[in-house]
């Protein structure tokens, strides 16, 4: 069903509207690192993938946004962004663009001027999906409000966090899938129930208990803002020489890691999650502009990786967002030797270790 065709989301009455519109909000959203890549987006189309996606979200790397909001008599938004405790102002376009497009789903927004402040416990624009766990946290305040003001409003669960999902997707596509723990899946696939282009949905299928607990060390190889964005890197996908091949790639390995995660082969995922990474950058460097987000340590520690896992027999393996920093990813009950190993002989390459693990 296509729910905003349908106005599924829709608010428009203002009369629905509670007096007394003053107050505070905060949530907490996570970062999410995803196993099939969503790379690209379909043309004309206000963020909706090319294709499928499915992401673990992360235990410690999250975003926390604390909403303030007042009522007005002007219906035109006013907004005040703290990053961090300091004003910033180079974050208010895209969050004013933000608010124009999801304004049609939630229309009190007008009404109401803005302060948000936020925080990350990660470095922000170094490709560890900062945008992501950003914008579903804004999105998380905003359905707060929303069940606070609309007061013929009775919102479900399911309903709130599917509304929530479709509006993080109006401002970061990947954003969507940090609404959920767990494993999460954004994109229409016919191989998955309930799966569709405007909101994630938990994946709904059978997990082997070998992915439930997973841990996620991140490496901090570079912690500076990218140059390129990875907006400019999806809009480089509508021409690309490859995206056909790209695609008919990423539906397959989706079908192949729902198979994966329900029998429970580590190898197999690993093995999988690193050609889906290596994939992404593949496309990056054979755009036009082509461009390179990784740098002379991603390498070092992907040729490390390889080699400690050859020698040692253990389930490590690597992905990597659209930066230069890495994710490593093993099972728990490897967790001793294996985080040992990388402070001893990865951490020269790091600016930073984050130790995290998949919700």
């Amino acid at each position: 069903m296509n729910f905003e065709k349908k106005n599924f989301f829709y608010r428009k009455k203002q009369s629905t509207i509670v007096d007394h519109t003053n107050g505070v909000v905060t949530s907490k959203s996570h970062s999410n690192i995803a196993l099939i890549k969503y790379w690209g987006k379909q043309n004309n189309k206000i963020q909706i993938p090319l294709n499928s996606s499915i992401s673990y979200s992360l235990g410690k790397v999250y975003t926390v946004t604390r909403l303030i909001y007042k009522e007005k008599k002007q219906r035109n938004f006013s907004i005040r962004i703290l990053f961090s405790g300091k004003e910033k102002t180079s974050f208010l376009p895209k969050i004013l663009e933000f608010f124009h497009r999801i304004s049609l789903y939630c229309s009190y927004l007008r009404d109401l001027n803005f302060i948000i402040e936020t925080y990350n416990t990660f470095p922000h624009s170094s490709g560890i999906a900062s945008s992501a766990s950003s914008m579903s946290a804004l999105a998380l305040c905003i359905m707060k409000i929303e069940k606070k003001l609309v007061s013929s409003l009775n919102l479900k669960e399911d309903f709130f966090f599917k509304k929530a999902s479709f509006l993080s997707r109006l401002g970061s596509g990947s954003a969507c899938r940090s609404i959920y723990p767990g494993l999460v899946v954004w994109g229409f696939h016919k191989s998955i129930k309930g799966s569709n282009n405007l909101y994630a949905i938990p994946y709904p299928y059978e997990v082997h208990s070998i992915f439930t607990k997973i841990e996620n060390t991140i490496l901090i190889i570079d912690d500076k803002p990218k140059k390129i964005l990875s907006s400019k890197g999806h809009q480089l996908m509508k021409n690309h020489p490859y995206a056909r091949d790209r695609l008919k790639c990423a539906n397959k390995n989706m079908n192949r890691l729902i198979s994966i995660l329900k029998i429970g082969d580590f190898q197999e995922f690993g093995e999988l999650i690193e050609h889906e990474a290596l994939s992404l950058h593949a496309m990056i460097m054979t755009s036009r502009p082509y461009f390179l987000w990784m740098k002379p340590n991603t390498l070092n520690v992907i040729h490390s990786v390889w080699d400690f896992r050859k020698h040692s027999n253990k389930n490590i393996y690597f992905t990597l967002d659209a930066g230069a920093n890495v994710h490593l990813l093993y099972p728990i009950q490897e967790k001793t030797f294996i985080l040992k190993w990388i402070y001893s002989d990865l951490f020269s390459y790091c600016k930073k270790i984050i130790e995290s693990f998949c919700l």
